[in-house]
């Protein structure tokens, strides 16, 4: 049975960043990724690809990811994208702020393993680990 590959936009500013979590969510564990350097691509390509799942850093120049995050929640093509925080903000209050200000579906720090992040994403996007 193909399994239909989930696509993720990977919104960043360090191309080395994209191409880890591109290594970590390939085809053979279920997704399609996209990289998507700075915000204002970001917000294009989500637009354009309306993909299933939106891993967003926070500190990016020019457009921060939660001006980018905000841009998506009024935009009626992309309110209802799940977005997972990707981010060296470790602080306790930015989690807070992050979970349960914003309603953003999870949030992970840098750094993080490849179990981490295959963790939350099948966490958000409904599945389990074993069901891959």
């Amino acid at each position: 049975m193909i399994q239909e590959l989930k696509t993720v936009v990977c919104v960043e500013d360090e191309a080395e960043m994209i191409e880890l979590v591109k290594l970590i969510l390939n085809a053979k564990q279920g997704f399609e990724v996209h990289g998507a350097l700075g915000g204002q691509v970001g917000l294009e390509k989500i637009a354009e690809i309306q993909p299933d799942l939106v891993l967003l850093d926070l500190m990016m120049p020019e457009i921060d990811g939660w001006q980018v995050y905000q841009s998506m929640r009024v935009d009626p093509v992309m309110n209802s994208i799940p977005v997972i925080i990707v981010t060296a903000k470790a602080q306790s209050i930015d989690k807070v702020l992050g979970l349960h200000i914003a309603k953003v579906d999870d949030y992970l720090t840098k750094p993080f393993s490849p179990q981490q992040l295959l963790a939350s994403v099948h966490k958000v996007l409904g599945r389990t680990a074993a069901e891959s």
